[in-house]
C-alpha cells in the first residue's frame, strides 16, 4: 500500500533535464519568431495527447509506480522522460529503430498488465521495463521534431506533457491505499491493457 507521504514529483523534475539533453544532442536550433516558439511548444505539448497509446502508457507509468510505492513512485516517472529524451535524439538523427508503433502499443498492453497483477518486480527490473518502452516513445516524438516550427520548443512541450501525464497517473494511483481503490486501479489497468492489445491487433492486420 502506498504511504500518504509519497509525492508525485519525479516526472516533473525530469522534464528540464530531458529537454536539455535533446537540445545538446540534436541539430543546432536556428533563431525563430515568437510565433514559431509558441507553435512548436503547443505542437510538442499536444503530440503525446493525440495518440491514445502514448497517453495511456504514460499515465500507466505513474499508476504502476504508485502501486509499487517508494522509490518507484518517483523513480519510474523520472526514468521515463530521461530515457525518452535519448529515444528522441535517435529519432531526430534518423537512427532506425524497428517496430516503433508495435512497441508503443505493446507498452500500453504490458503496463496495463502490470497494474492488473499489481506486479512487484525488483525496482531495477521495473525501471528497465519502463525505460525500454520510453526509447520507442521518444523515437516516435523525435521523428516529428525536425519539422516543428521550433524544434527546441517542441521538445520541451512533449517532455513537459509527459511529466504531467505521469503526475496524473500518480494522482490516480493514490486511491490504492483503500481496498476499493486498489480494485478500481486493477480495473483501470485492464482497460489500458485491453486498448493496447486492440491497437496491436490493428497494427498486425494493417
Amino acid at each position: 500500500m502506498t504511504q500518504a507521504t509519497d509525492r508525485p514529483t519525479g516526472g516533473l523534475t525530469a522534464a528540464p533535464l530531458a529537454a536539455l539533453l535533446v537540445l545538446l544532442l540534436s541539430s543546432p536550433v536556428l533563431a525563430h519568431t515568437g510565433q514559431g516558439v509558441a507553435s512548436g511548444l503547443l505542437s510538442g505539448f499536444l503530440h503525446p495527447l493525440t495518440g491514445i497509446d502514448h497517453l495511456l502508457a504514460m499515465v500507466a507509468v505513474g499508476i504502476w509506480g504508485t502501486q509499487l510505492g517508494r522509490p518507484a513512485i518517483w523513480l519510474l516517472p523520472l526514468t521515463f522522460p530521461l530515457v525518452m529524451s535519448i529515444g528522441g535524439v535517435l529519432g531526430v538523427r534518423g537512427a532506425p529503430l524497428p517496430a516503433v508503433e508495435f512497441a508503443i502499443a505493446g507498452s500500453a498492453a504490458a503496463l496495463g498488465l502490470m497494474i492488473v497483477l499489481a506486479a512487484r518486480p525488483p525496482i531495477a527490473v521495473a525501471a528497465v521495463l519502463v525505460g525500454g518502452f520510453a526509447i520507442f516513445h521518444g523515437h516516435a516524438h523525435g521523428t516529428e521534431l525536425p519539422g516543428a516550427a521550433d524544434p527546441l520548443a517542441y521538445g520541451a512541450g512533449f517532455v513537459l506533457v509527459t511529466g504531467l501525464l505521469h503526475a496524473a497517473g500518480i494522482a490516480i494511483g493514490l486511491v490504492d491505499r483503500w481496498p476499493a481503490g486498489a480494485l478500481a486501479l486493477r480495473g483501470a489497468g485492464a482497460v489500458i491493457g485491453a486498448v493496447g492489445v486492440y491497437l496491436l491487433v490493428n497494427l498486425a492486420g494493417a
